[in-house]
């Protein structure tokens, strides 16, 4: 019987500062975006270039490394599952927001970058299921 695969994983940078929460348990919530840009050629030739937003939720220890370390600007890698996550509006309509739930974060950029962070650690890899407790009705964007 083969098992079925789901992991991505990109390089980008985040559009804004990290959105950083708390359940009512404690436990750490991270939500950003992260520009991942590619381009190919038109029929004309012409190079065009087409960004697109990854919407990246990080949970626990990952999510507290994200808060002390990430920035607006930041160049990441991202390393977790895709996810369809449901949730209701203000007007009770169902919504979907598609996001990646990471289980590996790494810091890139170069010296700059790590200068202002300090010492980060590589890679922070644990289960990811957190969303029971999860209890904010808005999307993360």
């Amino acid at each position: 019987m083969s098992k079925d695969l789901n992991l991505c994983q990109f390089i980008g940078r985040l559009g804004k500062e990290p959105t950083i929460r708390y359940t009512s348990g404690g436990k750490a919530i991270a939500s950003f975006s992260i520009a991942c840009s590619d381009d190919y050629k038109d029929k004309q030739g012409n190079k065009v270039e087409q960004t697109n937003w990854i919407n990246i939720v990080a949970f626990d220890k990952l999510a507290e490394i994200i808060e002390r370390y990430v920035n607006k600007g930041s160049q990441v890698y991202v390393s977790g599952k895709f996810t369809v996550r449901k949730w209701q509006d203000s007007s009770a309509n169902d919504r979907y927001t598609t996001e990646i739930v990471a289980n590996d974060l790494q810091m890139l950029g170069g010296k700059q970058q790590q200068n202002n962070a300090g010492q980060v650690p590589a890679q922070q890899n644990q289960p990811q299921n957190q969303f029971d407790d999860f209890d904010d009705d808005i999307p993360f964007n």
